[in-house]
């Protein structure tokens, strides 16, 4: 005859009575109140942080009634990014980066907190009492409505203190996400599943063999025995991975056991919140009993010197004795990868000090007492006393990236599990107050992920609808530029270079509905006042009117005439024909305004002079409505003619962006070309650009890479990095020695100084990516990743072989993305 296997419905012996009033309410009359927990993302936080995060959580547990049972269950969970690929909107890129993610395995943090309402015989009974094996359980009531009452205004002087830290925020659960509704699970369902899906199907659980929920198998390790406990705790520790000897990157002290575990499993964290009073009196009278029988046994001796001193501990240092139990549940459907989930787990316990004890005998009542609102089935002998400081150690404090809750942002990687999250750098932190304004200062070496950076950040600004600007000297942007005009058949993507074969051209003068409003014009004669002044002294006041009277005649008459065409050449010849006549008739002197030596200086960028195509681009080029522009200056910026002149079609070009188009999200972003653009009489531009670019919803970005340029160049330091709220650094090891003057320079913390250089410390061999950090105001601050896929990667690339060979194979196929694809697919193949 085979084994006989006892079987019972989950109904009966379910601990749980009803749920009320959005509190759980169990068999034994006692009331749980249950919360979500947010914490803060992992490596984000300094070691004077989590000291401060320690003594939140401390301030909080100390006002709790007693026979109080604090119950923290912070679940990881194996999980797989799943895009939505039904997005229309969704561009060649975009999806090409969905594609590259899509099934990526990463460990998702789900975290509540239950605190339960308990009573003393409950709190003294042992394992034998659990309500898995009796068989009547009587629900008892707690005997006074003021109990009660005092016990629901404690727990919002609790969630206040949390919230207010800043560290943490809870959210009450509601009865509908406690039982679940037709659609979605509850957190009981949830639990007794050992899911986090929102339908669960239906599952045995089985104790005949340590712990089997359906198809999943269970361990379970216990840190309840003073013995496997270490000598001393502390609120945080060193993660060496990602320490220099110049910067130490913390962690919270139970961290091995949370997100750096990476395994499904579920951290339970028990505070039993006694009487203080009588556990004091109790171990005062065991103390005695032991003195009593030391001349009989030297283990008593030894042991009444152990209470002695916890018991000076409590009386000298006012210490608040609790009882503490830590578990961590491991599950896996398959055998064999459970024993490799128990090599992480021994690990992850062994790098706290403390010794992995695996527990089969307690997993069925452990596991009972994990059901939300039946903390007090924990049995008593699981548990140890400690006090409050040292239980709250144990505590995790730490959780996965989280996307922002913003529409808006850029897609970059969780450093840890590579999981893409959306990072909103722009309006989210002006929203929550940590920045005042949109623009960003970006520094990184050669080889450090820069392009690829800036690249990524471009193109997602553009795909959701901002106009970029951006002034290079390195080509960069070809290939980004190039894929945007040929998607859009040259409606956007307008790259703006000089070649021999095809030189920069512009048309100041062309407008789509020929409107020149007061920035246009101006824009107009500052440019022809460049080239007629260019070696002389500024203008006289006659000149300067003279100058202005010649642009506003010569737009009066493009708009009477329809048959003039906007461009320098009609201007010149406006010039010298209808208006020396107007002067003429006027009796203008020569001395005021010599109209012949005007001509002669502007005559080589009219027809047939040295730089007639400058000014005379048969284009017809609005550059007003075009959103993604780029200029490239590598060719011009040591040319003395075309350089101020670019310079100044740039800031006309922006500035006209700027205030006409209402509502539009804008950026320029300036690459190493400030250094030539802050030689040319451009630094007062750049000044005025920071501090008003805000108030037109546009941000200004500067990219440079030598720490020399930031540190003597006045308007870097004066203007861009003071008016610059989002800073964004990549690898900086090759300034490691000179990294405190970076550090003084752009006033960065001693955590943000941490985290920085933590940057490319540890990453994943498997993953191609460079990390960045990204710091808000001083206020928020995290190393993220930029992995891209290999579409991207050669839309993006740098390297002079990779760019020719796309280049050519974009012309023999008449495609950009059809070569970027192909490119790709040899990627993946090799």
């Amino acid at each position: 005859m085979g084994d006989v296997y006892r079987a019972d419905t989950l109904e009966k012996k379910l601990p749980l009575y009803k749920v009320e009033h959005d509190c759980i309410i169990n068999k034994f009359a006692e009331i749980t109140v249950c919360f979500r927990v947010d914490l803060k993302e992992i490596f984000t936080l300094s070691q004077p942080d989590y000291e401060s995060l320690h003594q939140t959580w401390i301030k909080a547990l100390k006002i709790l009634p007693k026979y109080t049972i604090f119950h923290k269950q912070d679940w990881f969970v194996e999980e797989k990014y799943r895009p939505d690929f039904s997005q229309n909107n969704l561009s060649f890129l975009d999806r090409a980066f969905e594609r590259h993610f899509n099934e990526r395995s990463f460990l998702n943090h789900y975290c509540y907190l239950y605190i339960t309402l308990s009573y003393p015989e409950k709190a003294k009974k042992n394992s034998m009492w659990s309500s898995l094996v009796r068989g009547k359980i009587i629900p008892k009531e707690i005997d006074s409505p003021g109990v009660i009452t005092n016990f629901f205004d404690t727990v919002s002087q609790f969630q206040r203190i949390l919230t207010d830290s800043g560290f943490i925020r809870l959210e009450r659960l509601t009865e509908a996400e406690i039982i679940g509704s037709e659609e979605k699970a509850g957190i009981i369902e949830k639990y007794l599943a050992v899911s986090q899906e929102d339908v669960i199907p239906l599952s045995d659980i089985d104790f005949s063999q340590g712990l089997q929920i359906g198809a999943k198998y269970f361990n379970l390790f216990t840190l309840s025995d003073i013995d496997d406990l270490p000598g001393s705790v502390s609120t945080d520790k060193r993660y060496d991975r990602l320490s220099t000897d110049k910067s130490s990157c913390n962690m919270g002290f139970a961290a091995p056991v949370g997100l750096l575990l990476s395994c499904n499993h579920i951290y339970n964290q028990y505070l039993f919140i006694d009487d203080h009073t009588e556990n004091i009196k109790d171990f005062e009278r065991k103390a005695r009993n032991l003195n009593s029988l030391s001349l009989y046994s030297r283990e008593n001796a030894i042991n009444k010197e152990w209470y002695d001193q916890y018991l000076n501990e409590a009386i000298s240092y006012n210490q608040i004795s609790v009882r503490a139990h830590f578990n961590v549940f491991l599950w896996s459907e398959d055998p064999e990868q459970l024993k490799e989930y128990r090599n992480l787990a021994t690990a992850g316990i062994a790098a706290m000090d403390c010794k992995p004890r695996l527990n089969t005998k307690d997993i069925p009542t452990l596991f009972w007492a994990g059901i939300p609102g039946n903390a007090s089935d924990c049995p008593s002998e699981e548990t140890f006393y400690t006090f409050l400081e040292q239980a709250a150690c144990f505590i995790n404090h730490e959780t996965n990236y989280r996307s922002s809750s913003s529409p808006f942002g850029i897609k970059m990687v969780d450093r840890l599990s590579g999981k893409p999250i959306l990072v909103d750098i722009s309006d989210e932190p002006m929203k929550k107050g940590y920045t005042t304004n949109r623009n960003k200062f970006i520094l990184g070496p050669s080889g450090s992920g820069k392009s690829f950076f800036t690249n990524h950040m471009v193109k997602q600004y553009y795909e959701q609808g901002t106009h970029v600007l951006l002034v290079d000297t390195g080509n960069s942007y070809l290939g980004l530029c190039d894929l945007i005009s040929r998607q859009t058949n040259g409606r956007d993507g307008v790259y703006l270079t000089y070649t021999e074969e095809n030189p920069i051209s512009f048309n100041p003068f062309y407008t789509e509905d020929r409107q020149f409003d007061l920035e246009k014009k101006e824009s107009i004669k500052t440019l022809i006042l460049t080239l007629w002044k260019r070696d002389t002294d500024i203008p006289t006041r006659a000149e300067e009117v003279a100058l202005s009277n010649a642009v506003n005649y010569y737009l009066v008459a493009l708009k009477d005439k329809t048959d003039i065409t906007p461009g320098f050449n009609t201007f010149y010849e406006f010039v010298n024909g209808p208006y020396r006549k107007i002067l003429e008739e006027k009796k203008v002197r020569e001395k005021d305004f010599d109209i012949d030596n005007f001509i002669n200086v502007l005559a080589p960028y009219y027809e047939g002079g040295e730089y007639d195509y400058l000014l005379n681009s048969a284009k017809e080029l609005d550059l007003l409505q075009k959103r993604f522009i780029v200029f490239e200056l590598d060719n011009i910026k040591d040319h003395k003619i075309l350089f101020p002149v670019v310079t100044l079609i740039i800031m006309e070009t922006f500035i006209n962006k700027m205030r006409r188009l209402k509502g539009t999200r804008k950026m320029i972003l300036i690459e190493e070309a400030w250094k030539a653009i802050a030689k040319e009489g451009m630094a007062e531009y750049i000044k005025y650009l920071f501090k008003t670019v805000r108030k037109f919803f546009g941000e200004a970005v500067v990219v440079t890479q030598e720490v020399d340029d930031i540190i003597h160049s006045p308007i870097v330091k004066d203007t861009i990095i003071n008016n610059s709220d989002c800073k964004i650094l990549l690898d900086q090891r090759k300034y490691l020695n000179k990294f405190e003057q970076i550090q003084n320079l752009l006033g960065l913390s001693d955590k943000e100084k941490e985290q920085i250089l933590s940057i490319n410390l540890d990453n994943n061999p498997n993953r191609r990516y460079k990390e960045v950090w990204i710091g808000l105001g001083g206020v928020k601050s995290a190393v993220y990743a930029t992995e891209v896929s290999p579409e991207e990667y050669f839309t993006y690339t740098t390297e002079e072989t990779e760019k020719v060979k796309l280049f050519d194979l974009a012309n023999r196929k008449g495609s950009m993305q059809l070569a970027i694809t192909e490119m790709a697919n040899g990627a993946r193949a090799s």
